[in-house]
């Protein structure tokens, strides 16, 4: 079947020349060239996401004007053709080629694409989308994938991934495009000339800089802090700098090696912040010079890792759950009044440390499905309703809002409010270490951890289905001499209390995830990926002391593990 679509590639006359090469040489190589075409490279609730190259399974030129001739559909079906789509881009591969060609596909159908010149981080094109008015986002990234793939992000008028209903309504009209070879897209110079081809840059940045001044919470304090920064080869150097400098920092150590944009990301082995080799060049850079804060940005900006000395002089890289939990209890802790009715948002994977410091200043929290779209899209209903006021976003994959002038996670906002946090407890003699210390002496001690098992293929599958089906159904009472106190059932939506064996609705979409609460602030939950052959395994608990945390987290995930290795 796949040759079907192999041939039509082969005898399309116009082909793409570099494409057509690139074709050419699979030819010698039968698994190569049936991975290229076996399937349409899939368009989810995130987007799309895949390697460079010819073929229906790759992103090149074809696929990206499949997914914007289905994103030119949704935007006339909706109304809003008028407002136009703002498009961003990062330092990959073929980035900025792929949103011109996200720009003709749409100038074909009249609608306005307001392109930015050169590459941006996803946050700004968030915040783009909102301060624009367009009706859409399309953000050109394959965030910290390896270098050979790229992706493409779609966002709504609100400047937040869409959400489940709205994603569905896109993707439907993504997947109804038969021929990607056949799409459409006007001429670029044409498109600039009759306006529907806008190159946006300094208005932008200015107005999103202007908004980075909301996210200090005490503007007079002094920021006579060290920092290391590296932005990893992407695109957060320009606004972390500039956000910084304007929020009074001046003693700012780039790390010049990782400072250009690299589509190869030639210094890591993965661009990404919650590896603690990226990490590497930026300690090096802290220990020469004495530096109290290092902070790291993935390539499309909208994570952020952070790492502070311990009273070895070793840097110490922080988990995103204790980011947050750092930024969270600042901005309460700091504020000058707490609206009645503020609100943490976090998901269901992350701490519950970040729920008990929100609770001990009054605040509720709520939890979301996994996925940024969710915070953002919970923030939009409050906006609208009034019922709450968004106060701090967070997930433990080291991903924060602060203020919701964008709708995704923004390491931009998260850096210059972690170097403010840093500047603070500088202040008073201590260090983000000593904070997190004080924090768990007030409220316990929180830890977590993460464990994928990687089960590729048909059997694979089945297997996870089979290891998802089993805890689903089975009667686990305890945990790491823990007492299952409630399951959640994200596919059904159902919390089943076991004590007293009734149910409660759970008001989220579905999702094939099965969560145990265990009493005393534990638990572990189980989600397969939704981009590889993965199930992941999360873990929480509480105790007195970190050595108590730790062999209880052991015993915690022993259980989990007995239980699973007896299934596979």
């Amino acid at each position: 079947m796949w040759k079907n679509d192999y041939n039509r590639w082969k005898e399309f006359t116009e082909l793409d020349a570099d494409l057509a090469s690139k074709l050419e040489e699979l030819t010698s190589d039968e698994q190569s060239l049936e991975d290229a075409f076996y399937k349409n490279l899939e368009f989810g609730t995130g987007g799309m996401r895949g390697k460079l190259g010819p073929g229906t399974n790759r992103m090149n030129i074809y696929t990206v004007r499949k997914a914007a001739e289905g994103l030119a559909t949704y935007v006339n079906d909706q109304g809003l053709s008028n407002r136009g789509v703002a498009i961003a881009y990062d330092s990959r591969y073929m980035s900025k080629e792929f949103a011109v060609e996200t720009a003709r596909v749409l100038g074909h159908h009249g609608i306005p694409s307001y392109v930015f010149t050169s590459l941006r981080p996803t946050p700004e094109l968030s915040f783009a989308v909102r301060h624009l008015n367009a009706a859409a986002g399309v953000v050109v990234t394959a965030s910290h994938n390896p270098p050979e793939y790229n992706g493409f992000k779609a966002y709504n008028e609100d400047g937040g991934q869409l959400p489940p209903e709205q994603a569905e309504i896109m993707i439907d009209f993504v997947n109804k495009v038969e021929n990607e070879l056949k799409v459409e897209a006007a001429d670029q110079q044409e498109l600039e000339e009759k306006g529907l081809l806008r190159w946006i840059d300094d208005d932008v940045d200015a107005a999103y800089l202007e908004a980075l001044k909301g996210v200090t919470v005490q503007p007079d304090i002094k920021k006579d802090l060290s920092l290391v920064f590296t932005p990893l080869h992407g695109t957060a150097r320009d606004l972390v700098e500039k956000g910084l400098e304007q929020s009074g920092f001046t003693s700012i150590h780039i790390v010049e090696e990782q400072a250009k944009p690299d589509p190869e990301f030639s210094t890591v082995a993965s661009p990404n912040p919650e590896e603690h080799q990226a990490f590497e060049m930026a300690i090096d850079q802290g220990k020469a010079i004495g530096a109290d804060l290092l902070m790291a940005t993935d390539p499309d900006a909208d994570r952020l890792g952070v790492a502070v000395p311990n009273e070895k002089g070793e840097y110490v890289v922080l988990t995103g759950n204790q980011t947050g939990a750092l930024l969270l209890d600042y901005i309460l802790g700091q504020s000058e009044q707490l609206p009645k009715n503020g609100l943490l948002i976090k998901t269901i994977v992350t701490s519950e440390f970040g729920r008990v410091i929100a609770n001990s200043y009054g605040i509720r929290s709520l939890d979301t499905l996994t996925g940024f779209k969710f915070i953002g899209e919970k923030i939009r209903e409050y906006e609208q309703t009034g019922e709450h006021t968004f106060m701090f976003g967070y997930e433990e994959s080291y991903g924060y809002l602060v203020k919701d002038f964008a709708r995704d996670k923004d390491a931009v906002q998260a850096a210059v409010l972690a170097a403010e946090v840093g500047a603070h407890w500088k202040n008073q003699g201590k260090t983000l270490l000593d904070a997190l210390d004080e924090l768990y002496e007030k409220h316990g001690y929180f830890l977590e951890d993460l464990q994928s098992m990687k089960l590729e293929g048909k059997s694979g599958t089945e297997q996870i289905k089979a290891i998802m089906d089993d805890f689903r159904n089975a009667e686990i009472k305890e945990a790491g001499g823990k007492e299952v106190v409630a399951i959640e059932d994200y596919a059904k939506t159902i919390r089943k209390h076991v004590q007293d064996r009734t149910e409660e609705e759970i008001d989220l979409p579905t999702s094939n995830v099965v969560k145990f609460i265990l009493e005393d602030d534990c638990w572990f939950c189980l989600r397969p990926s939704g981009t590889e052959p993965k199930i992941k395994f999360y873990y929480g608990v509480k105790s007195d002391t970190r050595k108590e945390s730790e062999e209880l987290l052991a015993s915690v995930k022993a259980t989990v593990n007995e239980r699973l290795h007896a299934l596979i």
